[in-house]
């Protein structure tokens, strides 16, 4: 047998110390970009699920919209619908049966941490007159100055840069505060002649940065006049 041979058969098993060195380098460096991508794909997912979930929240506000307008009721001296320029009082049903009574619902902006919100409150359900008046007032101190128990009432719902209401009245939109129909219908005693519009065309401007941004439009009809939309 040969000295290298020999020397060969001699040699010890295993691997040296550089070449451990580069193994563990390598798989160090493997697992940083393994975590990296795992990262931008955890990422990736969460603003996914962000997007969808406000797009669900914008989707499920405007059906409640929708289903408020739809359900409206009218009392005598006392309006189904009224627009002050600041928050948009519903008066509706409180269920499907008549016994269920009626519920005064509100719609309104306010600032809250810095961001626009736009805020729905409701009334419990209500059998008396005494108690529909009290609530169509409450609603309206809610939009502009709302008390500790009213704001347990209230349900934020998507953020708002700004939102305008208009009614379709004369075979025309228009400014439900520079065309009314009759007396003034901001009060439980005002007449009952200022009469449900036809149609109410709601403007809502969306802030940047959501899954839905800018300006939206959405038209509600009178069931009579063939459904909301």
């Amino acid at each position: 047998m040969t000295d290298q041979a020999w020397r060969w058969r001699k040699r010890p098993g295993g691997f040296t110390l550089i070449e451990l060195l580069v193994a563990l380098s390598l798989m160090a460096l493997m697992a940083v970009l393994s975590w990296r991508g795992l990262d931008g794909i955890s990422r990736a997912q969460h603003q996914l699920q962000q997007r969808a979930d406000e797009v669900l929240a914008l989707q499920a506000t405007l059906t409640q919209w929708g289903a408020d307008l739809d359900a409206m009721a009218e009392q005598p001296k006392l309006p189904g619908l009224d627009w002050d320029g600041r928050a948009l009082r519903i008066l509706r049903r409180a269920g499907v049966a008549a016994g269920d009574g009626l519920r005064v619902v509100a719609w309104a902006q306010r600032v809250i941490d810095g961001q626009g919100q736009w805020l729905r409150w409701q009334s419990p359900p209500l059998q008396s007159r005494a108690a529909l008046d009290q609530a169509w007032q409450k609603a309206a101190l809610w939009a502009q100055n709302p008390s500790d128990e009213d704001r347990l009432r209230e349900v934020r719902t998507v953020p708002l840069s700004s939102w305008q209401i208009f009614y379709f009245r004369n075979n025309a939109w228009s400014n439900p505060l520079s065309s009314a129909d009759g007396p003034d219908a901001s009060t439980p005693d005002a007449a009952s002649a200022a009469t449900v519009p036809d149609g109410v065309r709601l403007v809502l401007v969306l802030p940047a940065g959501q899954a839905v941004s800018g300006s939206l439009t959405r038209d509600w009809v009178r069931p009579l006049l063939g459904g909301g939309k």
